[in-house]
């Protein structure tokens, strides 16, 4: 079961508090009329107008005097929550890569681009007139966050995964968005449309008779002749969505703590038995690597490739995404199964 607490239930829980110390104080809301982002349902979205007081991922205070209405985003997770929210970023790190690999939401054209995720180009940035940076941490002391303590705009650290709950990890940080932004209306939405795509899709896996289905989804590189394979294994969000909708994920290797991502080689491949396998259906610019396995006599005898068992997720599913990636997912998990 997802373990996380929705906007909903934080909602509830402040109320019994009468509103003491649970982040965000704000009665009244408005209609925000500013230019949307392209997300389904934006249309008279309310926005917060009180003062927002909120606690990032780790333990940091953010306080602004109404919620943030010129944002900078340095992870694709991230901008594609902000968008799902009805705003567009100010400033946005490797747009040119979003587009390749997230087709959640769309990205517009009037966002600047301030270069790479890990390295963004600290003048472009603040050249943008942020009044709030959403930066993606691994660490209290993330290097990102020391830069951007020396400049005198709020900074909302969120965490990059938690592979303990990812599911409730994803949902946490698109809500923290919310509340920094005053959308908690428009969160509470679309974390309501993904509750509703998950419980459709468990039902249509059990009436497929795909329950219990062990697969295993993976990526990976190019190096020369070299292909490395990365199994989403226990902890991964693409894994835990599928084992959430009744499958069971047959990687049981070892993963990172944070992302729940192996690494093996096409040997490591042939121990998962008879499980299902699907990949990623976008191509990476560096090489295709499925194209690669494709030549190998060993890659061919596993049973997922021999039997046709293998399948390719739809172009462009962000694999690290927000709620609009996960409801992706789903569909495509449940429509590869049918």
């Amino acid at each position: 079961m997802i373990r996380r607490t929705t906007t909903a239930a934080l909602t509830t829980a402040c109320a019994a508090l009468l509103l003491t110390a649970c982040g965000q104080t704000t009665t009244a809301t408005e209609t925000d009329k500013s230019p949307k982002s392209a997300s389904a349902g934006c249309e008279g979205v309310k926005t917060s107008t009180g003062p927002v007081s909120l606690t990032d991922a780790y333990g940091n205070k953010v306080e602004l005097d109404k919620p943030a209405s010129r944002v900078a985003v340095l992870e694709w997770q991230q901008t594609e929550d902000l968008l799902s929210l009805c705003m567009d970023p100010v400033a946005v790190a490797d747009a040119k890569g979003y587009r390749t690999w997230d087709s959640a939401e769309e990205l517009g054209k009037d966002a600047t681009d301030v270069g790479l995720r890990g390295e963004p180009n600290l003048e472009t940035l603040f050249g943008t007139d942020p009044d709030l940076i959403i930066v993606e941490a691994y660490t209290p002391d993330d290097e990102i966050l020391k830069q951007l303590a020396k400049y005198d705009v709020p900074v909302l650290a969120t965490k990059g995964a938690d592979a303990k709950d990812p599911v409730g990890n994803m949902v946490t940080t698109f809500e923290m968005i919310a509340e920094a932004t005053g959308r908690e209306a428009r969160a509470e939405d679309v974390v309501g449309d993904f509750e509703d795509k998950l419980a459709a899709s468990k039902k249509a896996v059990a009436d497929a008779d795909a329950a219990g289905t062990e697969f295993v989804y993976y990526d990976g590189s190019i190096d020369g002749a070299n292909v490395a394979i990365r199994p989403f294994g226990q902890g991964s969000l693409i894994g835990e969505l599928g084992e959430e909708i009744g499958l069971k994920n047959a990687w049981t290797g070892e993963v990172d703590p944070a992302y729940g991502l192996g690494q093996t080689d096409i040997e490591g491949m042939t121990t998962v038995g008879d499980a299902t396998f699907f990949h990623t259906g976008t191509v990476d610019p560096a090489g295709d690597i499925n194209a690669e396995l494709a030549k190998n006599k060993a890659w061919k005898s596993i049973p997922a490739v021999s039997e046709d068992r293998t399948h390719a997720f739809p172009e462009r599913i962000w694999t690290f995404g927000g709620p609009r990636s996960a409801e992706q997912v789903l569909d495509a998990y449940v429509d590869l199964l049918k």
